[in-house]
């Protein structure tokens, strides 16, 4: 507990670059895998249908595939949930209502143990999946439009404003890059838990630019990347303790969580870690960098030149 209460100076503005640098792989990297993979979306924005299911006793995917396939249903993805018996069944729509197709599911799924229990089966149409995503698209946008003007009203200065905005923008973009590259399941609590990383780094970013805004008015004699400097290090403990504290929460469901959960708390735990990450190493910097390359503040007093030799007195007559 002796870290919580030692003062930090660490000098994050000294390795600035390095972090950029960082940042803008890792943005490309995205991007790329956005046009060459894309996103492994859900029923939930293509349509199809997707069952759950429970046996008494472990269970072999393969079994279940046969059993689907020689039910009608055409390339189902059958794979395990969290355990052995908890299985989940994703194949496209056949134009059948959820009660026609849970009655055609519960018959397949008992030819390889009749003791199965379907616990959950969702089926959603094409048009319902293309409005879906429509709609978390205009959410995400709109989202991040109420962020930025927030933002400009908070911090009265633009300089600030864009730094939190890029920061903001940043992070989301990181976390779909992720999912992209790993292929996960691209569902409806992903987008909640993107438009939760969004808050939750932006509320860190907030912390961070109102220790810089009161510093800058404190430390009037220290240059703007030691004022920065000051502040984050002021702020790091209080930052780490709660970053740590949601990503053990996060943590926990992602390895015992099974399906829509884990999705979500996969999503939390990328957003954790980038938000902490762009609210220190970026969100500041983009700042300072803003601020010297727009705003050089007053000019500084122009020095008297020094004298030679002693300084004369008021009274002192000059030498002939």
């Amino acid at each position: 507990m002796e870290f919580f209460h030692k003062k930090t100076s660490f000098r994050f503005m000294d390795t600035r670059k390095v972090w950029y640098g960082l940042s803008i792989i890792l943005m490309l990297v995205s991007f790329v895998s956005f046009y060459v993979r894309g996103l492994n979306f859900a029923i939930d924005f293509t349509g199809g249908i997707a069952v759950e299911a429970n046996y008494p006793k472990p269970v072999d995917v393969e079994a279940v595939r046969k059993a689907v396939v020689a039910a009608g249903f055409h390339e189902p993805q059958v794979k395990l949930l969290g355990t052995t018996r908890d299985v989940g069944v994703e194949l496209q729509s056949t134009g059948q209502t959820a009660d026609q197709v849970r009655g055609v599911f519960q018959d397949a799924l008992s030819k390889v143990d009749p003791g199965v229990r379907i616990t959950s089966l969702e089926v959603v149409g094409p048009q319902v999946g293309d409005e879906l995503r429509t709609s978390a698209i205009i959410s995400l946008a709109v989202t991040l439009v109420l962020i930025g003007i927030y933002i400009i009203l908070r911090f009265h200065t633009w300089r600030l404003s864009l730094g939190a905005i890029l920061a903001v923008m940043h992070d989301p973009i990181l976390v779909l890059g992720v999912f992209s590259v790993t292929q996960t399941k691209f569902d409806l609590p992903v987008v909640a838990a993107i438009l939760a990383v969004i808050g939750y780094s932006l509320n860190d970013t907030v912390i961070v630019f109102d220790r810089i805004r009161e510093n800058q008015a404190k430390l009037k004699d220290k240059k703007i990347e030691r004022i920065i400097d000051i502040s984050i290090n002021e702020m790091l403990v209080r930052t780490i303790l709660t970053s740590s504290t949601v990503f053990a929460t996060t943590l926990i469901m992602n390895i015992f969580g099974a399906g829509l959960v884990k999705n979500f708390a996969f999503a939390m735990n990328i957003g954790v870690i980038v938000g902490t990450y762009s609210s220190i190493f970026l969100a500041a910097p983009i700042f300072m960098w803003i601020s010297r390359k727009w705003y050089s503040g007053p000019a500084p007093a122009r020095r008297r030149p020094a004298l030679v030799g002693p300084e004369p007195t008021p009274d002192a007559a000059p030498e002939e």
